[in-house]
This record gives structure tokens, sequence and C-alpha cells, in this order.
């Protein structure tokens, strides 16, 4: 996948796009990638996908803690699916205020090799999202547009504001059900104040973007990626209560088996299944006697799987 800044970069011949946000890069959007896929092999068309950067609700509601993915990591999920072009858009106030013609005019209609345009059903463009698909058919003079159907297996409505309400709500085998993959973290591995490894249970503090989204607080069990290796562990999401009486919530995470220093490295933590809320233990040898049970409900959880 080539990232472009402008379609006009594009200098091979015919192609199709399709706009949107894509965060998540979940099964509704894979299923329409796949379709137009389909559709541009037919018709021997480049695809050029076109999104937003930042996502226009950071701009027109801002808050922390919202992206499925960062734009990272939804730029790598989109070059697993075999895009040919990337451009993201710049979004800022002044972009949410243009009309609909002259977004078209701006950033789609400037290449004279765009043949095809597929909308998602419930995508809409411009000044208070006054350019709908009806629209577009009308204002763009011979070109193909059209309307992608809703993917809704089962009649189960699939959106990225879905899976948020899902994580939120802790509710992470939905979530990566919606997903087509595992939910996931990742960070850099920074020192915390060392307590696990005070009582026996050594943690990895990850710091990640504070764009990204985080599942409703409690304890997870979870799998790391680390030096091309990948392990059982669990994680806890949360603010430390039997410790700290403050309102940073950290993530930390308990790697089975694992004794190496990676202070600095990278690490990917992927979410499969809530155990249960974090709570205020009465004392140091409660909190040690539950992450006991936390760790071998994982293992069972793990050693079930593998059967």
């Amino acid at each position: 996948m080539k990232k472009i800044e402008s379609l006009k970069e594009i200098e091979v011949g015919k192609f199709a796009i399709t706009i949107g946000n894509f965060d998540g890069v979940h099964i509704g959007h894979r299923s329409i990638i796949e379709d137009i896929q389909k559709k541009c092999k037919r018709d021997n068309l480049h695809f050029v996908l076109v999104s937003f950067k930042p996502h226009p609700l950071r701009i027109l509601c801002p808050k922390e803690n919202f992206l499925l993915n960062t734009y990272a990591e939804k730029e790598k999920l989109l070059d697993s699916l075999g895009v040919d072009y990337f451009l993201e858009i710049p979004f800022d106030r002044d972009l949410s205020t243009l009309d609909p013609s002259s977004f078209l005019d701006k950033y789609i209609l400037n290449n004279k090799n765009i043949s095809s345009i597929y909308m998602g059903h419930d995508f809409a463009f411009g000044a208070n999202k006054a350019g709908n698909f009806l629209f577009a058919k009308d204002y763009c003079k011979g070109i193909l547009v059209e309307k992608l159907k809703e993917y809704n297996p089962k009649d189960e409505h699939i959106s990225s504001s879905v899976i948020r309400k899902l994580i939120d709500a802790g509710d992470i085998e939905k979530a990566n059900r919606l997903l087509g993959r595992n939910f996931f973290l990742m960070g850099t591995i920074v020192k915390g104040a060392g307590r696990g490894k005070q009582i026996g249970f050594p943690t990895a503090n990850i710091s990640y973007s504070t764009d990204r989204i985080t599942p409703k607080v409690g304890v997870y069990i979870t799998t790391v990626e680390i030096r091309e290796m990948t392990y059982f562990s669990i994680t806890n999401i949360g603010f430390n209560p039997t410790f700290s009486t403050d309102n940073h919530k950290t993530v930390e995470t308990y790697i089975f088996d694992f004794d190496d220093d990676i202070y600095g490295e990278e690490l990917k933590v992927s979410f499969l299944h809530r155990i249960r809320d974090e709570k205020k233990f009465n004392s140091v040898n409660e909190l040690v006697d539950q992450i006991k049970l936390d760790v071998n409900f994982a293992k069972s959880y793990f050693k079930e799987r593998s059967c």
C-alpha cells in the first residue's frame, strides 16, 4: 500500500475510491473493502482508500481514550488487506465547514482518472453531513457512484461506536468478534512503582497512546507479543486502589514464565476475556491470594482452548 498526500499523485490509470474513518478496521469495514476489491479486479481499477486524520470526532467533540486504533495501527491493518493507495486528509474545523461540493472539488475530483466512488451505506460528508449518496451521485458527473450494502449478518448492527461501547462495558469477547480480531493495546514498557515484583508478580507497565480506548477497569486474560514471541498473561487496567489514591489509570501486565528486563521495549497486549472488577484489598496477602486465583483461572482458560 502506498501512502499519498493527494489523489493527484496517482498516475497509473483508472482507480476507484471509498471514503470513511475506518477506526478499528472491523468486520464491517473488511466486508466493504473486500467488496470493492472484487469490483476493482473486475473493472481493472486500482483501489484508493481515503480517510481523515485526526478522526473528525476528535475535533468536533474532543475527548481522550476514544480510538480503537492509533493512526499507525489503522494504516498497518489496511495495508494487510491489500489496499493499493491510502490518503489521509487532514481534518480540522475549516474542513468541517466545507460544503459537500467544495469538499469533492478540492479533495476527490482533482484527478481525471477517478472511475468509481463507493460509499458506505451511512457515510455522509461536508458541513452538517449534507453530502449524502444522492448528492454525490448527482454532482459527480461521468463517475460511477455506488452505495454499498450494510454488512449486518444475523441483523446485527456493526459499527465502531458499537464496538467502543462494548469495550467500555468490558465485553471484550463480543468486541473481538465484531472486530474480527483481538482488541489490543501497544506501548512502551516503563518503570512503575515495583510493587508487583515485591509481591512475586512483576508486571510490565505500558505507556500507551491516550488517543486509544482502554477496556473497562478490571483484570483480563491477555496475550503479550514481544521480541517476536507470544506469551500468556493477565492484565490489570485501573488505579491500584490497594496502594494508591490518585486517579492515574495504568495498564499492567503479568507475563507468565517470563523474567527478562524489557524496560523501554514495545509490547502488544491482546485482550481475550474479562476476569473481574478491580478492587481494593484489605492487605497485601489478600491481594496476592487473589492474583494467584486470577493466574490459575487464566491458565485453565488457555489449557481448555489448546485441547
